[in-house]
């Protein structure tokens, strides 16, 4: 991060509120995954639950001294809290408690700051970071109000405070004009695999739901994976090879998760744009997970905040091998795929989901047996060239048969060389 804080420790006291309205409420189960994630030290969870936060503390003074009690008892570094904190309330916390204080959202940014790998993503965590930053220095250093001094600087000057936020506005300026430069080439990339009529399949779904398992499986990547939250978070792409289809890149993204920051959400725009554009969405989703509809409903409602619920979509069910499952596809009432069930881990059912991939995208492929007449020889030898054939007979006229399969684009663009109308071709069994 372009400012850092004050060297501390990884051993934390975990602080976990109920609320009852529904929009306020965390899971303390992903919280510890979380910081697990981001490699801290638990030592102990303080639970609680409030009809609303305390404007001052956002706990209450009897939550307060239980957590000053569990900061000695355990000589911890730092608190976290599994909710989002106001810059005054981290402020009082940090007075009163005498430690750090990371809230949920500064939580998931030491992830993503920790998994960023590409220089794209890299620019894309700091601007978050800076952003947030923003709110808060407020807090970060007691000697920002006072103003400079010294030789050469005395005088009304600037105060540390405006130094800091002047030189991080500039910062935040110079990552904008980067990142546009990056997404302008990442859009140039998108309308080429367009032009060529390339499918895109992304991969969406919650944190942890097994996205880069699937990936590697299907395209034999060595895409980082484990069992931690945000283990991918820069987008990675792969060529695979569908029979009906042909050439399809495939798509792997950043996980999703309840409360997602919206300034995380602004930050890898371009990132989630890749699933806004998508030709299908693979759906990952934990089948063995207790909150699997509320996470199914978290990744909709981020998929809706990018323009990307329009995209056909197909729900893949994983690790079915921790459930008494099988591998299977459920079908729609037009017998299309609308589900499948499988096992990244194991592999089992991944030959399932290609062919569901290939029955939802292979829509417009030419099949049938086409009669050429003996002036059509170039029509003929062209469509050897695309291994399109796939049986060839003659009639007791002579006229060449050809049983056919290939995708409509490359056909189409075989009778524009040939400057062959279409409508004059004469099949013997319509595709």
């Amino acid at each position: 991060m372009f400012f850092e804080r004050e060297e501390g420790g990884n051993s934390a006291v975990l602080v976990h509120i109920d609320f009852p309205d529904e929009s306020k409420r965390e899971d303390s189960d992903e919280f510890l995954e979380l910081v697990r994630s981001a490699g801290a030290e638990p030592l102990a969870l303080i639970r609680g639950s409030r009809s609303s936060p305390y404007p001052r503390f956002f706990v209450g003074e009897g939550k307060l001294e239980e957590i000053r009690a569990a900061i000695e008892e355990h000589q911890a570094d730092l608190v976290l809290f599994n909710h989002s904190l106001k810059p005054s309330q981290e402020r009082n916390l940090e007075k009163e408690l005498g430690c750090r204080i990371l809230d949920r959202t500064g939580l998931i940014l030491d992830i993503f700051a920790q998994r960023a790998r590409t220089y794209e993503g890299k620019l894309q965590v700091e601007l978050a970071q800076l952003e947030f930053l923003t709110t808060r220095l407020v807090r970060g250093r007691t000697y920002l109000q006072s103003q400079k001094g010294g030789i050469g600087l005395r005088g009304p000057g600037e105060t540390q405070l405006e130094t800091d936020r002047r030189l991080i506005r500039a910062r935040i300026i110079a990552i904008q004009r980067r990142l546009k430069k990056v997404r302008l080439q990442r859009e140039t990339s998108r309308r080429a695999r367009v032009q060529a009529e390339i499918p895109a399949v992304s991969l969406v779904g919650y944190t942890n739901a097994g996205k880069s398992t699937l990936f590697n499986r299907l395209t034999d990547a060595k895409v980082y994976a484990a069992d931690l939250l945000f283990a991918t978070l820069d987008p990675t792409l792969r060529r695979i090879e569908l029979e009906d289809v042909g050439t399809t890149v495939l798509v792997d993204t950043v996980g999703f998760i309840r409360h997602l920051p919206h300034k995380l959400v602004e930050a890898f725009q371009a990132t989630l744009q890749e699933a806004a554009e998508a030709t299908l969405l693979l759906h990952l989703v934990d089948a063995a997970s207790h909150e699997r509809d509320d996470n199914i409903a978290q990744v909709e409602a981020v998929l809706e905040e990018v323009g990307a619920m329009d995209v056909p979509t197909l729900m893949v069910f994983n690790k079915i091998d921790l459930l008494e499952q099988k591998p299977r596809i459920d079908r729609n009432a037009d017998g299309l795929p609308e589900r499948v069930w499988l096992s990244a881990v194991t592999g089992e059912g991944c030959d399932l989901l290609l062919q569901a991939i290939n029955e939802r995208l292979a829509i417009k492929i030419v099949k049938g047996v086409l009669q050429l007449e003996p002036e059509q020889a170039r029509l003929r030898a062209g469509l050897f060239n695309l291994n399109a054939v796939i049986e060839e007979n003659y009639s007791e006229e002579g006229q060449c048969q050809l049983q056919l399969r290939l995708p409509q684009k490359d056909f189409r663009q075989l009778l524009s060389q040939l400057s062959v109308l279409e409508e004059s071709l004469v099949w013997v069994t319509k595709p």
